[in-house]
């Protein structure tokens, strides 16, 4: 007999192509994964997967059961988004996923007060830059940045918050000594090797050609705080930082707008309600904040 969790496992391996990056999906060690994919090669008498240097490739045997399973997959997902449907308690497991800089710096204190409001919830919150598949039950709620709303997958439920603006910052400090003559060209840093953006080349400033590089949005907030140069921030992140000013002559850029996502029947779940409606309200409150109204440039 096949069992289901064998599968996730094959389908973690298949998607991943390494068993790293399936344990790491699962939060399981390396040899639960080796286990479970012997375990189920065992039970059909085939190997699914050849070994290879660059990682593990299916066999034409796994590519049959792929397609199998993945319908497995599904049919799994949608009985468990109908039962969780029909779950009327503020009870049990809500999972939130949105990007880190959002969970940390707009969020997280909203989080909170529904934890005290809804203490039976438990809350998990998948701070994140990757999206996160809610088709596949891996999140029940997601606040995203869409940049185009045609582009939303048609299968969710998408509920509308505020555009998202962001400009250039710098240290109080760094732009006093600039005005003082005493730095001609500053660094500019950037975030995972992303480039300049052209709106942001636009102001008084002009950038050096070195860059600084960080691989983390709260190393880049740390490093413009510290004079290092200046970057692109989301209003909401640099308008909130008293050390921190907008470049001169710079302006607002949108990024996009945050909408609140669900799939299916999770939507109608009461925990998942009570968040969305909670959220949404929040969103509202910060709708000056998140378009850069709160402070102009100096």
């Amino acid at each position: 007999m096949i069992e289901w969790d064998d599968i996730r496992y094959f389908l973690a391996v298949a998607r991943g192509g390494s068993v790293r990056s399936a344990a790491e999906q699962l939060g399981v060690n390396h040899s639960t994964i080796l286990r479970r994919i012997a375990q189920l090669e065992r039970r059909l008498g085939a190997h699914m997967f050849e070994r290879l240097p660059s990682g593990y490739r299916m066999t034409d045997a796994g590519e049959e059961v792929l397609e199998l399973a993945q319908q497995m997959e599904a049919s799994s997902n949608q009985l468990q988004a109908r039962v969780l449907g029909r779950d009327q308690s503020a009870r049990g497991l809500l999972r939130v996923t949105l990007a880190p800089t959002l969970a940390t710096h707009l969020l997280m204190a909203d989080f909170s007060e529904f934890a005290r409001r809804h203490p039976e919830v438990e809350l998990d919150i998948l701070s994140l830059d990757e999206p996160v598949n809610l088709t596949n039950r891996e999140a029940d709620v997601a606040i995203r940045v869409v940049y185009d709303r045609n582009k939303l997958p048609p299968n969710l439920h998408g509920l509308k918050g505020p555009d998202l603006f962001g400009a250039v910052y710098m240290s109080r400090d760094l732009l006093a000594a600039w005005r003082a003559g005493k730095h001609h060209r500053i660094r500019w840093i950037v975030k995972n090797n992303v480039g300049i953006s052209d709106w942001a080349l636009d102001s008084e400033v002009r950038p050096a050609d070195v860059l600084f590089r960080t691989t983390s949005a709260d190393a880049q907030i740390v490093a413009v705080r510290q004079g290092i140069g200046m970057t692109t921030l989301p209003c909401f992140v640099g308008d909130a930082e008293p050390s921190l000013t907008r470049v001169p002559g710079s302006k607002l850029h949108m990024h996009g707008t945050l909408w609140l996502l669900t799939q299916g029947e999770t939507r109608k779940t009461k925990r998942v309600r009570l968040l969305i409606d909670h959220l949404s309200r929040r969103l509202a409150a910060y709708a000056t904040l998140l378009v850069g109204g709160s402070r102009r440039s100096e």
